[in-house]
């Protein structure tokens, strides 16, 4: 299990800063729950709103791009761009700050660690 931690979180959020500061977007979107995290701190570091949904020309986060599942939904949204902290897949229509291996299990700075054993078996329980 890799546990990140809160400073690398920070970088990350600076690192999308910088790529998205002189981008117009209408707002930032966040998936919960991980995503949240990202994107109030993005809307605080580019002064731009929080969205309740995904819309077109938004800014759209997610802590980690697993199987894809939560991020195609919104990929053909007009003007957008997604952002990632964390992705087991090399990235092609969405942007990722780090890339890890797909058997590697992420703890999230703001996640349980006294859980994270349960939280990975339901996780892959509500896959099969």
């Amino acid at each position: 299990m890799n546990r990140l931690k809160w400073i690398e979180f920070d970088e990350c959020v600076y690192s999308i800063s910088e790529q998205c500061k002189n981008k117009n977007f209408i707002g930032v979107y966040g998936f919960p729950r991980g995503g949240l995290c990202l994107a109030v701190a993005l809307s605080h570091s580019l002064g731009i709103d929080l969205l309740d949904k995904p819309k077109n020309n938004s800014l759209i986060v997610d802590d980690i791009y697993d199987t894809g599942y939560t991020l195609e939904k919104i990929r053909y949204l007009k003007g957008s761009e997604t952002h990632v902290w964390i992705s087991k897949k090399n990235p092609t229509w969405w942007n990722a700050y780090k890339y890890i291996k797909q058997n590697e299990w992420i703890i999230f700075p703001w996640e349980n660690i006294n859980t994270a054993g349960s939280d990975r078996n339901s996780y892959y329980k509500s896959r099969d």
